[in-house]
Formats: C-alpha cells, sequence, structure tokens
C-alpha cells in the first residue's frame, strides 16, 4: 500500500495536535530556569524572546476591536511575566558569577543594552533605570490597576441589570433564544475577563517592584563580590557590576513597560470598538475645527521671544493641513453615506411600491383621486401628505387608535375633481373638491351671496360654494368660514375613518398592539381562557371603536377581558364588563364645559318595556319587542336627539345595563354620533345633569 507524501502542511498538523503538550513544556522550562544555570547564548536566546513576545502583545492590544477578543491576556501576561523574573535570576547568576572577567560575562544583550545605553557612564544608565520604573510603576501601571479595578466592580455591578435586559428583549420578541443565549455568554465572559485583568493588573505592579529590588541585589552584591571575593578596586568593581545590572534591569523593565502599556490599552479601551487607531484617531479627526484651533494656538507660541518659531511653524502649518484634508474627508464620507441611505431608501420605495402593486394585496385604507387633484398630493411642498400623517397622530391620542398608511392612487375612470375612500378595497364614499380653489361655507346656513361655483360640503353636505382666492378673501372678512381643497378633503377622511374604525382593525393590527404592550400583559393575553385570545381582545376592540370609546388605555381592557372571561367569552357580555372598567374614562369624555355630564333619560314606561323585553338563555340575551313599539321609540328618541344635533351637541342617551346594547342597535343607523351608556358605566365622581327625557 502506497503511503501519501509527508508534507510539510501535515507536519504543521500534527505540531498543532500536540500544542498542548508544548505549551506545558514552555512553562516548565520557565520554571527550571530560575534553578539552572544558563550558558549566555541561551540567555541571549530567553532576552531576545521575551522582547519579541512583549512587542507581539503590544501589537495584538493595538489591534483588537473589542478587549473580549484578547481574553487570554491575563493568563500570558503571567507567563510572560515569570519568563522575565525567571531570566532575572538566571542573568543575576551570571553576572554575580562572572561578572569579573568583563562586560560579556552576561551575554551580548545585556552587553550591548549596557554599552548603548550606558554609554560609558553608568551613572547616566543609572538615572534612564530609574526614569523608566517610575514611568513604568508609578504611570502606567498604576493607572491600568486603578482602572482594572473600577471595570471588574462596575461589570460585576451591572451583570443582573444586563441579563434582565437580555431576558426582557427575548420576552418581548426582539431576539431570539439563540441570541439571547450567545449575549449571556459574552455577558459571563466580560465580567471573568475584567475580574482577571483585576488581578493580572497585580502582576505587572509585582514585577515592576521585583525589578528594583533584583537591581539593587545586583549592585551592592556584584560589587562585594568583586571587591571581597575577586581582589577588584572598587572603582572598577562598581563599574563594571553597575554597568552589568543597569544593562540586565533595561533588558527587563523595557519588555514590562511594553507588556505594561499593552495592557493600559486594553483595559482602558472600555466599550470603543474597533483598532487603536479607529477608535483614536477616527475620534479625533472627526473635529477639523480643533485641529485649526491647535494650529493657531501653536503659531502664536511660536511667535513668542526666545521661542523656535519655525518649529512652531512647521507644527501649526501641519495641524491646519490635517484639518484640511480630515474636513474635506468628512464631507466626502457624508456624501457618500447620504447617497447610500438615498439609494437605499429608494430600494426600500421601489420594493414597497412593487408590494403595492401587487394586484392581490388590498390597502387597508387608500384614497383613489382623479387626475385633476393629483396635484394636491404629488407636487412638490404639497401640504396632503403631511395632513395625513398628522391625522394618523390625532386617531393615536384621541382612539388608541393605530390609523393604517393611507396609500394615495390616481384612477383615470374617476371623474377629473373627485376623489374616492376605499377600506380593504372596497369604496366608502365619494367627494368632489377643485384643487385650484377655496370652500366657503356659512355657519348660519344662510345662502351665499358671493360669486363662484355652487357644490355641497363632501362631509356633512352643507351648502358651500368654490371661490378664487380674491373672493375668499372676501368672505373672511365677512366671517364666513373659508377652507382650502386639503383640509375638506381631510375632514372627510376623518369622519369616514372615525365610522370605520371597528372594520379598519384587523387581526394583524391587534397582534401589534399585543406585541407592543408589556410583557406581563402580553402573557395575560395569551393566557385568557378562550379558543382565540386575540380574536377575542379584537372583537371587544371593534365593538369600543364602533361607539368611538377610545382603547389607549389597552392594559386596563385586558384586564377587564381576563376578569369576566372565567365566567363567559360571550362578546356582548364581556363588552359590557369592559365598559363598566373604562366608566372613568367615558365619563370624562362625554363631560360638557361646565362639569357636568349631560345625559337623556328614558321614561320609566319605556324602562321597564325594554326590560321586559329581554329574553335570557344561558349567556344569549334576544330581544323580541314589537316592530311598532321599536319605531315608535326610535321615533321618540329621534325627536329628543335632533332637537340637540342642531347645536352640534350629543348627549348620551342612559339606559338600564340589561338594555344598553338593544338601544344602541336601534339608533345606530339614525344617529351613530349619539352615546348609548348604561347606569353601571357612570362613574361615582361624575355629576351627571338630565337634559332630556324620552317619553313614552
Amino acid at each position: 500500500m502506497s503511503m501519501a507524501p509527508d508534507t510539510i502542511g501535515a507536519r504543521f498538523l500534527r505540531l498543532g495536535a500536540g500544542k498542548d503538550v508544548g505549551f506545558a513544556l514552555a512553562v516548565i522550562m520557565v520554571l527550571a530556569i530560575l534553578f539552572l544555570p544558563l550558558p549566555p547564548m541561551l540567555l541571549d536566546l530567553g532576552l531576545a524572546l521575551s522582547l519579541s513576545v512583549s512587542v507581539l502583545i503590544l501589537m495584538v492590544a493595538l489591534w483588537i476591536p473589542k478587549p473580549l477578543q484578547f481574553n487570554s491576556f491575563p493568563t500570558l501576561l503571567l507567563v510572560v511575566t515569570m519568563l522575565r523574573l525567571s531570566l532575572n535570576v538566571a542573568s543575576t547568576r551570571l553576572i554575580l558569577s562572572e561578572g569579573h572577567t568583563g562586560m560579556s560575562a552576561a551575554g551580548g544583550v545585556i552587553e550591548g543594552f549596557s554599552r548603548f545605553i550606558v554609554a560609558g557612564n553608568f551613572v547616566i544608565g543609572v538615572v534612564i533605570f530609574v526614569i523608566l520604573v517610575v514611568i513604568n510603576f508609578v504611570v502606567i501601571t498604576k493607572g491600568s490597576t486603578r482602572i482594572a479595578e473600577v471595570s471588574a466592580r462596575f461589570s460585576l455591578d451591572a451583570m443582573p441589570g444586563k441579563q434582565m435586559a437580555i431576558d426582557a428583549d427575548m420576552g418581548a420578541g426582539l431576539i431570539d433564544e439563540d441570541e439571547a443565549r450567545r449575549r449571556r455568554k459574552d455577558l459571563e465572559d466580560e465580567s471573568a475577563f475584567f475580574g482577571a485583568m483585576d488581578g493580572a493588573s497585580k502582576f505587572v505592579r509585582g514585577d515592576a517592584v521585583a525589578g528594583i529590588i533584583i537591581v539593587l541585589i545586583n549592585v551592592l552584591g556584584g560589587i562585594a563580590i568583586g571587591v571581597l571575593q575577586r581582589g577588584m578596586p572598587v572603582g572598577d568593581a562598581a563599574n563594571v557590576f553597575t554597568s552589568l545590572t543597569i544593562g540586565d534591569g533595561l533588558v527587563s523593565q523595557i519588555p514590562a513597560l511594553v507588556v505594561s502599556l499593552a495592557a493600559g490599552l486594553i483595559v482602558t479601551k472600555g466599550g470603543t470598538e474597533g483598532a487603536a487607531n479607529e477608535a483614536v484617531l477616527g475620534q479625533l479627526s472627526s473635529f477639523p475645527k480643533a485641529m485649526y484651533m491647535s494650529a493657531g494656538m501653536l503659531f502664536c507660541i511660536g511667535l513668542l521671544p526666545g521661542f523656535p518659531t519655525l518649529i512652531f511653524s512647521m507644527l501649526a502649518a501641519g495641524l491646519a493641513g490635517m484639518g484640511y484634508v480630515l474636513q474635506d474627508a468628512a464631507t466626502a464620507r457624508a456624501a457618500v453615506a447620504e447617497r447610500e441611505a438615498a439609494a437605499k431608501d429608494a430600494a426600500a420605495a421601489a420594493q414597497s411600491e412593487e408590494k403595492a402593486d401587487d394586484p392581490a394585496k388590498l390597502d387597508e385604507l387608500r384614497l383613489v383621486m382623479g387626475e385633476g387633484l393629483l396635484s394636491l398630493a404629488g407636487k412638490t411642498g404639497a401640504i396632503l401628505p403631511g395632513k395625513i400623517k398628522s391625522l394618523r397622530s390625532h386617531f393615536v391620542e384621541d382612539f388608541g387608535f393605530h390609523m393604517p398608511s393611507v396609500r394615495i392612487r390616481d384612477d383615470a375612470t374617476l371623474p377629473s375633481r373627485t376623489y374616492a375612500v376605499e377600506i380593504h378595497g372596497v369604496e366608502v364614499a365619494r367627494g368632489e373638491i377643485r384643487a385650484e380653489g377655496m370652500m366657503v361655507i356659512n355657519p348660519d346656513g344662510a345662502p351665499l351671496d358671493l360669486p363662484g361655483e355652487a357644490t355641497k360640503e363632501p362631509t356633512f353636505g352643507l351648502d358651500a360654494l368654490w371661490v378664487d382666492d380674491k373672493t375668499a378673501q372676501e368672505a373672511e372678512r365677512r366671517g364666513l368660514t373659508v377652507v382650502d381643497p386639503e383640509s375638506v378633503l381631510i375632514t372627510h377622511l376623518t369622519e369616514i375613518v372615525k365610522e370605520n374604525m371597528s372594520d379598519i382593525l384587523t387581526y394583524g393590527m391587534v397582534k401589534d398592539l399585543i406585541d407592543g404592550m408589556d410583557r406581563n400583559y402580553q402573557k395575560l393575553v395569551t393566557d385568557l381562557p378562550a379558543t382565540s385570545p386575540a380574536i377575542l381582545l379584537q372583537r371587544v376592540l371593534q365593538n369600543l371603536l364602533l361607539e368611538r370609546v377610545s382603547i389607549r388605555n389597552l392594559p386596563l381592557i385586558v384586564e377587564a377581558i381576563a376578569e369576566i372571561a372565567r365566567q363567559t367569552t360571550n362578546v356582548d357580555l364581556v363588552l359590557e364588563h369592559v365598559r363598566k372598567r373604562l366608566s372613568a374614562q367615558i365619563c370624562k369624555d362625554l363631560m360638557g364645559d361646565d362639569g357636568f355630564m349631560p345625559v337623556i333619560t328614558m321614561s320609566p314606561a319605556w324602562e321597564t318595556e325594554f326590560i321586559e323585553a329581554i329574553r335570557v338563555t344561558g349567556d344569549e340575551r334576544n330581544f323580541v319587542m314589537s316592530p311598532k313599539r321599536v319605531q315608535e321609540f326610535v321615533l321618540a328618541a329621534r325627536q329628543e336627539i335632533q332637537s340637540f344635533a342642531t347645536q352640534d351637541r350629543w348627549p348620551p342617551i342612559m339606559v338600564a345595563p340589561e338594555a344598553r346594547r338593544f338601544v344602541r342597535s336601534m339608533l345606530e343607523r339614525v344617529s351613530p354620533m349619539t352615546p348609548v351608556i348604561s347606569n353601571g358605566e357612570i362613574h361615582r365622581k361624575a355629576a351627571l345633569k338630565t337634559v332630556a327625557t324620552i317619553g313614552p
């Protein structure tokens, strides 16, 4: 059987399979260096490796987008710190045992640092070493330690709140279970990481302290050995051993300083995402004005007596040029972003248009316009779309009803000045307006003696005139009502929507309302003892809207349904219970300006006859009054209602709870604006005032 060739890739795979063993051996070797003497060549290799690993850690810290992506840093920091300390022990052994032989006693790396930094004067080396230690120990390490402590504390304190936020998002359906699990894992990893960084910062601090102690021991011990054991003059011993010790200290402190800087970069990154250059330079470049101000200040400083004007002027010019470049780049990015956003909006609009043009799809609400009216919605600066948007806000505030978007379409088959309103594809109303004129209405109903085209106001059927702008100004001076064509259409659309809110409220809209509720109320709807809880809620809301009762207090409505649903799921009985729970709202909406609620009552004879006409069978309520008596009641009620309707007043008719829905069904065709309330819906704090009585 032939064997596959041993490729380099295969060898690396085999090597990777044993990386756990290799890492363990590397840690053991680091510990062995503490006890076994190292020849100068191996010491040089170890010191070069320590320096290269430190630089590698710094580069990774600069480029990671988030601190959590380098969560192995605390472990790596411990290993690197232990490697440096082990190499310190090995170099100390060589310096003390072989230092009398010359500067090459501890290897080429320490000798190179000694000659390059000390430069023949060990006092300079001591000063530089002390400065590096102060920078590392007092500035970088101390600051990083404090930030790590605060980050760990804040991370642990914030964990319960973040977990609750994740649970709330999942409960609201914003995220699925897998995403919630991933977020919880990230949260746990973040807390563990900052906790580990809090401890790891102590490694860096301890490493700096150990470096100082080792240097002092090397200097004192080396001079003592050189003078007492090797017979060297004090000056020579001090020069040789101090130079070697300072070189050794610099070889250790420079990697320690690099690692401390990496630790500081990681803990100070916080919640900023992106590499260090993106996080820092990107934010600095967002303010070109700061560049200009800095350039101006530098130039002014350079003009002061004794300052190098040329250098400060060059720096000022460089900052100003950088500010100009950054400002230009920011403008270009903004233009690109604007084009991308426009393209995205256009694509979304095209997709929406494509969906809207689907012949199988029916719009909840559509406004179809003749060709002569298209300028009201299609021209630049048209105010009709804005008025429709305001109308939607009005319905939310007054009725808690989220009016669907009104899709505007043209129809060549319609007369030029005609518009039609469709609900679920069925035309429910039609009107005629003039896009180029103004409508004049006399609020008193008297004839209008102005030049213009006679018409009927489409909403209430009032006599009106279409006039030009000049005549409209004259009408305003006379105190007549002057209305622009957009307002005429919006008024008509408002009344149409009010009359058809119950039909417009679809199952999908009710589901959206449920999804927008608090999580506890969502669960309450789900737990309703009905075959389809959402359908039951939809039917109740539709009946409330049919009588123009606001459904803004949806949580209270859901509570009321949950209370009665244990006894019955009959929609009529559930509705009456809900209306009782909404008594404060209903009475407030019907309250007059004088603080009283005007009501039309029924005579005792009519109340008795209505109650006797109701037949109860289980949850069913049937009404058996003769058609003749029904007609007589409607005529009597209509007579009282019309006396107030001429004043645009619509006081409610108050009846017995058992008869309320039957009275309402009789009157909704002759006077849908008249509310019908029961005695049980009168709030305990409501003050009533009887303004009329429906007689026998």
